[in-house]
């Protein structure tokens, strides 16, 4: 009875299990594929959002160039919100270096 206090006790102290990022899986399967639905979907939303922003801007004030900025900006948007939720980022993980060139099947850059 006192040995699973003790071990209950140990699993509340350890440390919190790593938070993944939106659109990838916790198991790593298919967090590639996952991972650039996500980052396609946070461009594209930007792209849409702020275009339509600029749209509106544009027929509120008479101009023409707003909307292409909107898009320019939801674009830059998206891509630095997938950044920042770690979306971008490759994954040296599976054994490769990503500097070096090596992978997990030899090296791809011999000297």
């Amino acid at each position: 009875m006192r040995e699973s206090k003790k071990s209950s006790s140990r699993r509340s102290s350890a440390a919190p299990a790593r938070r993944s990022a939106p659109g990838v899986s916790k198991d790593d399967s298919n967090g590639g594929y996952n991972a650039g639905i996500a980052v396609f979907s946070y461009i594209v939303g930007g792209i849409i959002v702020w275009s339509l922003i600029g749209w509106g801007l544009d027929n509120l004030w008479g101009t023409r160039w707003i909307v292409l900025a909107g898009a320019l900006l939801g674009a830059t948007g998206g891509f630095y919100l997938s950044h920042m939720h770690g979306l971008t980022s490759q994954d040296t993980s599976a054994g490769g270096d990503a500097a070096s060139g090596s992978s997990q099947y030899g090296r791809t850059h011999d000297k």
